[in-house]
């Protein structure tokens, strides 16, 4: 056996909702880790849609540039919607 490379895997768990990480496997392809992701992960009818993105092509930030990454966005208070009232009927916003 070939050493797999390791996927992650994303369910959204209903329309208009973002998808969340829920684990990561392994699999020869990424034809191959949607099929064992849906076995896995969606066993009770848990989602609507399935990511799976091979783990070598993510790029995350580095912890240590939190300040420099993040604290630019802080002095844009226009940016974040705290001045919107939104109606009762609108739902996962």
């Amino acid at each position: 056996m070939k050493d797999w490379p390791l996927f992650e895997i994303f369910i959204r768990s209903k329309n208009g909702l973002n998808h969340k990480h829920v684990g990561s496997l392994h699999a020869s392809d990424a034809h191959m880790a949607l099929q064992n992701a849906r076995d896995v992960y969606t066993r009770r009818n848990e989602g609507v849609s399935i990511w799976v993105v091979e783990s070598s092509q993510i790029t995350a930030s580095n912890p240590e540039e939190n300040e420099s990454m993040f604290d630019p966005a802080a002095d844009k208070i226009y940016r974040h919607p705290t001045f919107y009232e939104l109606p009762d009927e609108v739902k996962h916003m």
